[in-house]
């Protein structure tokens, strides 16, 4: 946990800070036999914060080592495999990466129910890849679901509801076809993510940083939608 989070504010670390302590943490553990679990765990974090520096072709090798590892020792996988969906996924591997996640949700919600935040983060990551494949309806569909499940099970300011709000604010945004009334629901939803992380993270995080990125993408093709251009008669 020290690697990972911040004991005085308690957020996780991230940017630069992250990266250093990633590397840290594998050279600390890097001397263990290959079946200690911390070993294993500074491989995917390495891992992790290579894919998130968009060293992706770096990271892949790495995360592919991290899941062998896992499997072989019979450590827990399930983390590794969505690390590995998750990079698989940003080097346009969708199919691949749309595979394992499946499996990864269908093993959460079997173990720990369909409430519990891992398996709602699962059904996020589903819907994101089914966003990339460019298959709107299901997706939409899937992360509806799974954003009135994470606002009732875990509240509307977790962490999940709130990454889900963007996910499917971006079903939206990225589908070509998106009806303005489409765009609207979205367009509210940001609006409770952005007022949230400001609340909480602060306006110059990352994670709020984004959001309100993604608000303004929403407002910018709302408002195309509903104020088109129309070309001067010649």
């Amino acid at each position: 946990l020290k690697w990972t989070k911040c004991f005085d504010c308690g957020q996780n670390f991230h940017g630069a800070v992250f990266h250093a302590l990633a590397w840290a943490m594998w050279k600390t553990y890097l001397g263990r036999p290959e079946a200690d679990p911390y070993r294993a765990l500074s491989m995917g974090v390495l891992g992790g914060t290579l894919r998130n520096s968009r060293r992706l072709e770096e990271a892949l090798p790495v995360l592919e080592a991290y899941l062998a590892i896992t499997q072989r020792y019979g450590l827990e996988a399930t983390g590794a495999q969505t690390n590995l969906a998750n990079c698989l996924g940003d080097l346009g591997r969708h199919d691949e990466a749309l595979v394992l996640e499946r499996e990864i949700f269908a093993r959460r919600v079997a173990t720990l129910g369909a409430s519990h935040q891992k398996a709602i983060l699962s059904g996020n990551n589903i819907g994101h890849i089914l966003i990339k494949l460019r298959r709107f309806p299901e997706a939409k569909t899937l992360l509806w679901e799974q954003l009135a499940r994470s606002r009732k099970a875990l509240g509307t300011q977790h962490e999940n509801s709130l990454t889900l709000g963007e996910t499917y604010s971006e079903s939206s945004t990225d589908n070509p076809d998106a009806e303005s009334d489409e765009l609207r629901v979205a367009e509210t939803i940001m609006q409770d993510v952005v007022k949230t992380r400001r609340r909480v993270y602060g306006p110059t995080h990352p994670g709020t940083r984004h959001s309100e990125a993604q608000l303004s993408l929403v407002r910018e093709q709302l408002s195309a939608r509903e104020n088109p251009v129309r070309e001067n008669p010649a």
